[in-house]
């Protein structure tokens, strides 16, 4: 059997993974059209911020250490096209300029995403910036140091936004953050959270223009000078553009079946349109187990699993996918936050009715000084009609994210808010309080659902 893995970020590393597992004895071709094997994008703050300092350290695998468990694989060299009847890609070689078709058995596309570049004027100044993969990294890293920088404007106050703002802020640059939405990380947590910090962030010099419209970007001589929305003018030396992505799916218009924002169209296998062919990663839509529905996860976590289950899968559909709720974590300056599953703020998005108790405590017991026991804010949602756990948000200078991990499983066992009061979490004063603050929060729902 030969299989044609595209792309080597999560989803498609992970699925090649699985097939040396599974299916040794496969021919596996591994294709990336840049030049570098499996950047993590999601570790470039480390990067730019020089706790990681070789940029060339932030992959999951290189070439040389894949081809040496026997998988064929492809650099500079970029699929282009698919002929699903005669199970044949076009392949494009930017390094020798050698086109050439190749068959395949099976095929695993982890086709990815690109930047969304909103259409307005000035967009083709220069010294605007995305923030996705390694040789824009470069870029940024040298932008950090760079004298000229003493304004920058971020757009959009995703994940990859505040860790822009962030690592420009500490490098004492005044930082913009340009967000449509009222709130920064809006769709990550509710306004208990983001309003602290909105404030922190603006404690480091990083302003959020938030409920604003970008109109333009204007320049002089050729370069970005000021970026105009519908309530303001920002000075911008350098600006990064992270509001959003869009699947890199263009070229598979005639090929497979796509929805209206262009994701491939996957069953619960991963297996598309066509005969043989599957698709993972930020090009496909996620299913949400919170709600049973299909929602756009664009991470890292997604992207493994969705890998992971192509490969299983490949010979026959066998192994169905049982969802993803979101699961992710972030830290801003001092605080660190998680969150998982359906919050307040996007619930009318998925079409349920929750209710939510918000939680403030200690990380430990009272007794311990408050120099190492910092406040912990946890919120809880639920289905009041069945009681069920439907997600949650943790944050704290301290690092206590790792309860949305409970959280998570609890959700996916269908717990409820009676399972989760009293659920066993042990004590020891060193690290926590008696009650974990998930039993506080639950038992608090409980209460409330008795009045």
């Amino acid at each position: 059997m030969k299989v044609i893995v595209v792309g080597s970020s999560h989803g498609g590393y992970e699925a090649v993974r699985q097939l040396l597992l599974d299916h040794p004895e496969a021919e596996i071709q591994w294709y990336e059209k840049g030049d570098f094997v499996s950047f993590l994008s999601c570790g470039m703050q480390l990067y730019l911020e020089g706790t990681v300092k070789d940029v060339n350290n932030v992959r999951y695998a290189t070439a040389e250490g894949m081809r040496a468990q026997g998988v064929h694989v492809f650099v500079q060299q970029e699929i282009t096209s698919i002929d699903p009847k005669a199970h044949e890609v076009t392949v494009v070689d930017h390094g020798g300029d050698q086109n050439r078709t190749e068959h395949y058995d099976k095929l695993i596309l982890s086709a990815g995403a690109v930047p969304a570049q909103i259409p307005v004027p000035g967009k083709d100044l220069e010294n605007i910036y995305a923030m996705r993969g390694r040789d824009w990294a470069i870029k940024l890293k040298a932008k950090t140091v760079d004298p000229n920088v003493k304004n920058v404007v971020v757009i959009g106050s995703g994940y990859i936004g505040i860790e822009a703002a962030e690592v420009f802020a500490e490098a004492g640059m005044h930082v913009t953050i340009v967000e449509l939405l009222p709130r920064l990380l809006s769709i990550y947590l509710d306004e208990e959270f983001t309003s602290i910090l909105t404030k922190t962030m603006a404690e480091h010099g990083i302003f959020a223009a938030t409920g604003q419209s970008l109109k333009a970007f204007e320049g002089k001589d050729g370069k970005v000078q000021k970026v105009i929305t519908d309530q303001g003018e920002y000075a911008a030396d350098l600006v990064i553009e992270t509001a959003g992505i869009k699947p890199n799916t263009r070229w598979l218009r005639e090929t497979l079946d796509l929805d209206q924002r262009g994701h491939i169209k996957v069953d619960d296998y991963f297996q598309t349109s066509a005969p043989d062919v599957f698709a993972v990663g930020d090009a496909v839509m996620a299913k949400f187990q919170a709600t049973g529905t299909q929602a756009p996860i664009a991470l890292a976590t997604v992207a493994r699993r969705q890998g992971r289950f192509a490969a299983m899968n490949i010979e026959k559909p066998v192994h169905k996918f049982p969802g993803v709720l979101g699961s992710s974590a972030l830290s801003v300056f001092d605080y660190k936050f998680a969150s998982t599953g359906i919050k307040q703020g996007t619930a009318d998005n998925y079409g349920v009715t929750v209710k939510s108790v918000f939680v403030t405590d200690t990380k430990r017991p009272a007794f311990v000084p408050a120099a190492e026991n910092p406040e912990v804010y946890f919120k809880l949602t639920y289905e009041p009609a069945t009681r069920r756990v439907m997600g949650a948000q943790i944050m704290s200078k301290g690092d206590v994210t790792a309860n949305i991990n409970a959280i998570s499983v609890a959700i996916q066992a269908e717990m409820t808010i009676d399972d989760l009061a009293y659920a066993d979490f042990f004590f020891q004063p060193g690290f926590d309080r008696p009650w974990n603050i998930m039993n506080i929060a639950a038992q608090k729902a409980i209460r409330t659902e008795m009045n």
